[in-house]
């Protein structure tokens, strides 16, 4: 590895802690390929079309602005407006005008968005069952709490607009 001062001033890490991160890394990519295969297998649509059907279908209304959208989606925020356009072209969402601001524009979801997220859930379910479960067995509620507060701990930075200390 390079040494540049910005490495000089990593926090340490020893190597079973870089090693469960890469884990994590390589169990998430590898959960979320399994699944895109599983739902294309299915003829089923893209695991980011569930992202977006899965938020749409929690929000108040079943309806988001884009910016609340990309604001709630676990994946990329790129290429979502395109995104957005393809599903809507299968019918699964709608793009509307906002009552009180006619300038503002809702994503909606539809029927048939409801109908396709139950029936990627299916498919969903079963990868998680088959895969993740199993490895998880009594530590499901740890790893969740954990998980939280990973995120938790990244929005409170993003929010204060702080740098990572070296004892984070």
């Amino acid at each position: 590895m390079a040494t540049t001062e910005a490495a000089t001033r990593a926090p340490r890490i020893d190597a079973e802690q870089a090693a469960a991160w890469r884990a994590f890394l390589r169990a998430h990519a590898l959960m979320l390929r399994k699944i895109g295969e599983d739902f294309a297998a299915a003829g089923l649509p893209p695991f980011a079309w569930y992202e977006v059907l899965l938020v749409l279908y929690e929000a108040p209304e079943h309806h988001l602005q884009p910016s609340e959208l990309a604001d709630e989606l676990v994946l990329s925020r790129s290429g979502l407006s395109r995104m957005i356009d393809r599903i809507e072209e299968s019918g699964l969402v709608v793009r509307r005008a906002c009552p009180g601001d006619r300038r503002a524009i809702h994503v909606e979801l539809t029927e048939e968005g409801e109908k396709m997220l139950d029936t990627m859930w299916c498919v969903y379910a079963r990868c998680i069952a088959d895969h993740f479960l199993p490895a998880m067995g009594e530590q499901a509620w740890t790893i969740r709490e954990a998980m939280e507060s990973v995120a938790e701990s990244v929005r409170r930075r993003k929010g204060d607009g702080a740098a990572p200390s070296d004892d984070s």
